[in-house]
C-alpha cells in the first residue's frame, strides 16, 4: 500500500518550471507587466472613487 502511493504521488508531482532563456519571457519584463498592472487598477479604482465622491457632493 505505501508503495502504490509513494508511486502515486511521484507521478502527480510537476516538476518545478525552470527559466528558459529562448522560451519564457523574462522575470524583468514580468515584473514590469506586474507593476503596469497595479498602476491601471490603482487609477481605475482612484477613478471610480472620486466619481462616487463627486456624485455624493453634487447629487
Amino acid at each position: 500500500m505505501a508503495g502504490a502511493q509513494k508511486r502515486l504521488s511521484h507521478t502527480t508531482l510537476k516538476r518545478r518550471q525552470r527559466f528558459h532563456p529562448k522560451r519564457d519571457v523574462r522575470p524583468a519584463v514580468l515584473a514590469k507587466a506586474d507593476r503596469l498592472v497595479i498602476r491601471v487598477a490603482a487609477a481605475i479604482g482612484l477613478s471610480f472613487l472620486a466619481v462616487t465622491i463627486l456624485q455624493a457632493v453634487l447629487g
